[in-house]
């Protein structure tokens, strides 16, 4: 019951100030070397349903990745990121979606009620993957992992949001109290669609790492 009030407590804080909505990403030699010649679009995942991906589907294109709840004071961003997705995906925008737990517990573990979730109360058409571990840690997936190193930001709650450049190289965070339709984000969307697309893909074909398993660089 004390850590169900406290969860709340932290959550309507996040919510109402911003506070503790990023946290500083661990950097190391190592991780900075794993992570130079390697970028988002050169790694696996899951879908939701479980099913492998790839994420160099989406090289060449702007991406936003997020981490996603259901059970969230941010969760109602859904219909925020569904409108940016609608708006400038034929410009060469996909929202990505990661389903998360680490911050309050405020994601269902059944796939299959995310997807409804999402889907009957948002009408989410852009892609959402397999739930992920967004903390540093043993268990992180390799996307926030990436991410974290390339702009020394991780998320400190839900709906976190990266947006990424077409050929994966850089990305810039924002944070959960930063809202779909706010024009620091609408800002560098449009710059970032502005640029153009790399003439050849950044993923390199056959070396492909899931995101949860160790990167290329690292034994």
């Amino acid at each position: 019951m004390l850590s169900r009030i406290a969860t709340a407590v932290v959550g309507t804080l996040a919510f109402i100030t911003g506070v503790a909505c990023s946290q500083s990403a661990p950097q190391s030699p190592e991780l900075a070397a794993r992570w130079k010649d390697t970028t988002m679009y050169d790694l696996k995942v899951k879908t939701l349903e479980g099913k492998d991906a790839n994420l160099s589907d989406y090289a060449g294109k702007v991406t936003i990745v997020v981490n996603v709840a259901s059970q969230c004071g941010f969760t109602r961003q859904y219909a925020g990121l569904q409108k940016l997705y609608d708006t400038y995906k034929d410009r060469g925008l996909v929202i990505l979606a990661f389903p998360s737990g680490d911050f309050g517990g405020q994601e269902f573990d059944d796939p299959k009620e995310i997807r409804e979730f999402c889907t009957t109360k948002y009408s989410v058409t852009f892609p959402v993957f397999e739930k992920s571990a967004v903390k540093a840690g043993k268990d992180q997936s390799k996307v926030f992992e990436c991410l974290g190193t390339k702009t020394g930001t991780l998320p400190g709650w839900n709906f976190g949001k990266y947006v990424v450049s077409r050929d994966g190289k850089s990305a810039k965070f924002y944070a959960s109290n930063v809202s779909p339709d706010s024009k620091e984000l609408i800002e560098a969307i449009e710059k970032a669609l502005a640029e153009k697309a790399p003439e050849q893909s950044s993923a390199k074909p056959g070396s492909t790492a899931s995101a949860t398993e160790q990167s290329p660089a690292k034994k």
